[in-house]
């Protein structure tokens, strides 16, 4: 039986400034293990600690650019692109430039803060 998603949840995000998390499927808003998708807003400047989640995290970015840094390399992530990034990798995301960024994340198994392992502070 298909299950329409009336509204998003907000969820409170990590980082050095306010970021509208919008999660549509997923633990919070529909009761979803398998996995997660929301649309993020970040503005300009806004840094999150570094993660080494369990699991995979598929990235599409709808307006602005993503700085992604992974313990072997940084990548720009522009409007209209995307990025996977692996179970088990260390990542840290952040939207450097001023109009910030607006994007679309899809975990899978579903987001957690139990699976998401963060640092303690923003590198």
């Amino acid at each position: 039986m298909p299950i329409k998603i009336e509204k998003p949840t907000i969820i409170e995000a990590a980082g050095n400034k306010p970021k509208i998390i919008k999660e549509y499927i997923g633990r919070v808003n529909s009761d979803t293990d398998e996995v997660s998708i929301a649309r993020m807003k970040s503005p300009g400047g806004w840094v999150e600690p570094g993660q080494k989640p369990e699991f995979n995290e598929y990235t599409l970015v709808l307006k602005g650019m993503l700085h992604i840094v992974s313990q072997t390399e940084t990548i720009d992530v522009h409007e209209g692109e995307a990025l996977i990034t692996q179970a088990g990798e260390w990542i840290q995301y952040s939207s450097p430039n001023p109009e910030g960024a607006e994007y679309i994340a899809v975990c899978c198994p579903a987001f957690s803060l139990d699976a998401v392992h963060r640092d303690n502070e923003v590198s």
